[in-house]
């Protein structure tokens, strides 16, 4: 059941990237904007459906980025990029886990639990990291259409706008998590 419920949000955080902040980033960052979001927030639901459901969540991302990508995105980048679009789907699937993982193979368990209080900031090193290793896979997988002179403008383009994503997600699930108390509340 998590799958469908990771994969609407992916989609629903598409939806609102490509719709509002793409359009806003064109204006400011044209060269940028074919490859990177200034407020990524499909990120921030990558980073906490991992963090809520472990590896159960990557099937979840997986069909969210493949749906987002044939209903949200031009069909000619599509068409033109499916190998590559395909791989950076499969990152982005799995990146998150590996790095929730190999903090845990550190002795650092992030994931949740009952028993586990985690703090915003441990999530936001979490994805952090996440950011950086699926900038640098991405940068390889579209090497030979980032050019050398914009690769650095792209890299930070990714991470920035993943963290901001991020923290994004977070802060609406901390308000929706807290209206949902205060309504409990007042029913009792």
């Amino acid at each position: 059941m998590p799958h469908f419920f990771v994969a609407a949000a992916y989609i629903f955080c598409f939806a609102l990237t490509a719709f509002l902040v793409t359009p806003l980033q064109r204006l400011i960052l044209p060269e940028v904007t074919a490859f990177a979001s200034l407020c990524f927030f499909p990120h921030g639901v990558r980073v906490l459906a991992t963090w809520a459901f472990g590896w159960k969540a990557i099937p979840g991302l997986f069909v969210g980025a493949v749906v987002s990508l044939v209903l949200l995105t031009p069909t000619e980048y599509a068409d033109l990029l499916r190998p590559a679009v395909l791989e950076s789907i499969l990152l982005g699937s799995v990146v998150s886990y590996a790095i929730f993982e190999g903090a845990r193979l550190l002795g650092y368990d992030f994931y949740w639990s009952p028993s586990n209080k985690l703090g915003w900031r441990s999530l936001v090193i979490i994805g952090a990291v996440a950011s950086i290793a699926n900038s640098v896979g991405n940068a390889l997988i579209y090497s030979g259409l980032i050019g050398i002179n914009q690769l650095k403008s792209v890299l930070l383009v990714y991470v920035m706008g993943d963290i901001i994503g991020l923290i994004a997600c977070m802060l609406a699930l901390m308000l929706g998590f807290r209206w949902v108390r205060l309504f409990h509340r007042s029913k009792t």
